[in-house]
């Protein structure tokens, strides 16, 4: 980003809110972190406005709660949630496949299909070396693309929206099992061929094996866990500290760059 113009309000709120979106998908920000306001401006360097308008629109996105006296949480998700989130996944893209909006999808040019094929060997290669943290941002980017082929935007921010609610809750989960190597969906390459040769049924199959896929594992996860992230939703705490807030990240030193400024230059 050029350092002589100024940052746009609206642009700042965005990087902010992508910021800890990213945080919280990667379980850095994890399920029922608590924070205000003035503690995310004061880490990142900004003024309150900003923040206050990115939080909001995660609240939008279903990933943050509004706590009282102005703070917010990190929203906790349970096992009864991710397979709503699951079955309206699997709708959407069976749209995306099957039905009419599947048309402009299998109707798509090699050209378009160079970038998301380029995000799905990215992702497979991620997802097949049980590199977690490479493989969400490929994934991801891989879904966007996807169903941006069909060419309705209303499809394509419903399912990231889902998607990103998913990759919250399975996280942690996933993180437990310490080596991913062969746990992982990594088929992202077969579905983009099955669309460039026009095989729908093919990339149903895959689709549908896709679901299984994830059912099973998420299943298997939550049922060696005992903890609360699995329960039932809106489940009441039994711990007395289960809901206690966790420390602040550590705010920036004066005279360092904030988080969100190595962000960007990362970036650039």
């Amino acid at each position: 980003m050029p350092g002589s113009e100024p940052v746009k309000r609206t642009t700042l709120r965005s990087q902010i809110a992508e910021a800890l979106r990213d945080e919280m998908i990667a379980g850095r920000l994890p399920a029922g972190r608590q924070f205000t306001v003035k503690e995310i401006a004061d880490q990142y360097g900004v003024s309150a406005t900003p923040v206050r308008e990115a939080l909001l629109d995660l609240c939008s996105q279903g990933l943050l709660d509004v706590e009282l006296h102005k703070s917010y949480r990190v929203r906790e998700f349970s096992h009864a949630d991710f397979t709503a989130m699951l079955e309206a996944r699997s709708l959407i893209i069976d749209g995306v496949f099957r039905r009419s909006a599947a048309r402009a999808l299998y109707a798509a040019t090699p050209e378009a299909l160079a970038s998301v094929r380029r995000r799905a060997e990215e992702a497979a290669r991620a997802a097949m070396a049980g590199d977690l943290d490479i493989l969400i941002g490929y994934d991801l980017r891989f879904w966007r693309e996807m169903a941006g082929l069909v060419g309705n935007p209303y499809i394509s921010a419903f399912l990231d929206r889902i998607r990103v609610q998913g990759w919250v809750f399975t996280v942690p989960l996933l993180r437990r099992l310490g080596d991913l190597r062969g746990r992982l969906w990594d088929r992202h390459v077969e579905l983009v061929e099955a669309v460039a040769s026009q095989d729908a049924e093919r990339a149903q199959d895959i689709i549908e094996g896709y679901a299984a896929h994830t059912r099973r594992l998420v299943d298997t996860l939550c049922a060696a866990r005992t903890t609360r992230t699995c329960a039932p939703a809106h489940a009441p705490a039994h711990a007395a500290d289960a809901h206690a807030p966790t420390a602040p990240a550590t705010p920036t030193a004066p005279g360092a760059p904030s988080p969100l400024a190595e962000r960007n230059e990362a970036r650039s």
